[in-house]
């Protein structure tokens, strides 16, 4: 009975596992503020160079890229956020972090750069992520990270200049695959058949029996539209149906043209969809609720949860970030190997909720 039977079933079974094996691992591990910004700053050195030279494989012919975007996008904005509130939790304890600052911002023009040029979608969870750290940072510190109309309009501006820079490169190098208009395009000539496929075979556990790929084999639920890692799943032996390299007329209709909602709807009923946006809620509200907790024992001189309040803020940016754009606009940004990046962010946030006392008798 614990082996799981279809996609569906095995994402669940999966996300228990790593929720249980957080929440004991924060109840192990000590976590301070110098380890944060520390492994934070070589795990963002580390994913600006692999979105440099994933980007620079896909410009070289010849070349194989590997998307490092969708998996990694996610912790990149984990690492990137924590260090940042680390700094300023530093700031705040009177302590000069301006060459952390410095390299942090540095950075983040780096993958921001390298990023959105793999993927026009990680150009938004990029900045957005960023925006949403600083938002939840201004609200938890007293004198730094404030937003201003001139951050503001900053955040908008780099936005848009990144956009204009990827289509300027795509005429420049005659690289459609750069162009975020060609992305429009796209979505304009397949969403519409999409949306019908998905609001008129979609039931409240699945969707209409037959309606998918598989036909006559359709499970009517858990088809594997929204899965883990496809080499999880190979390396498993697992027998469940799995779109291997089967493009836009297939799984693409749903998986690449559509917000995750619709594609989480098909595969797993409005119930499913249900289900999952409640556990995003519950995941926000607690992550909110422990973060305040952590902010009353700093403003009371208790300097043991600095570091966890960082990773729960880098946590919990990355959580909501990926939630928006996964959900409501990119469905690719959720799913496959991104949805065990999404799980995992989850089970980060959630991990400050359970303390486990420990006593020596």
């Amino acid at each position: 009975m614990l082996i799981a039977k279809n996609n569906l079933q095995f994402i669940i079974e999966v996300a228990i596992i790593i929720h249980i094996g957080l929440v004991i691992l924060f109840n192990l591990v000590g976590v301070s503020l110098s380890l944060v910004l520390f492994l934070g700053t070589i795990l963002t050195i580390l994913f600006a160079f692999l979105f440099s030279v994933d980007t620079i494989l896909l410009i070289l012919p010849l070349f194989t890229h590997q998307e490092f975007t969708h998996p990694f996008g996610p912790f990149a904005v984990l690492s990137w956020v924590s260090v940042l509130a680390a700094s300023n939790l530093l700031s705040e304890a009177g302590i000069r972090s301006t060459s952390i600052k410095t390299l942090n911002y540095i950075l983040f023009f780096v993958i921001a750069i390298a990023g959105g040029l793999m993927h026009r979608s990680f150009l938004l969870l990029w900045f957005l992520g960023g925006a949403l750290g600083y938002y939840i940072m201004s609200k938890s510190f007293k004198r730094s990270a404030r937003i201003t109309r001139k951050s503001v309009i900053g955040f908008i501006s780099a936005l848009i200049g990144g956009f204009a820079l990827m289509e300027f490169l795509a005429k420049i190098l005659d690289m459609p695959v750069l162009s975020p208009l060609l992305r429009i395009a796209r979505l304009e000539n397949y969403t519409i058949p999409s949306l019908k496929l998905v609001l008129t075979k979609t039931t409240f556990w699945g969707h209409v029996v037959g309606s998918c790929y598989w036909k006559s084999e359709c499970l009517g639920g858990a088809d594997g539209y929204i899965t883990l890692p496809v080499t999880l799943i190979h390396k498993l032996g697992l027998p469940y149906h799995i779109f291997y390299g089967v493009l836009i007329y297939k799984k693409d209709y749903i998986d690449y043209m559509l917000p995750g909602i619709f594609a989480v709807s098909f595969d797993a009923g409005y119930f499913g969809l249900l289900f999952l946006l409640s556990w995003v809620l519950i995941v926000t509200i607690t992550g909110f609720k422990v973060l305040k907790i952590y902010r009353e024992r700093r403003l009371n001189g208790i300097k043991r949860y600095l570091g966890r309040e960082a990773i729960l803020i880098g946590s919990l940016s990355a959580f909501l970030t990926q939630s928006i754009i996964g959900l409501f606009l990119f469905n690719r940004s959720f799913n496959s190997s991104a949805l065990l990046t999404y799980i995992i962010l989850s089970a980060l946030v959630m991990a400050h909720s359970i303390n486990v006392k420990r006593r020596i008798s």
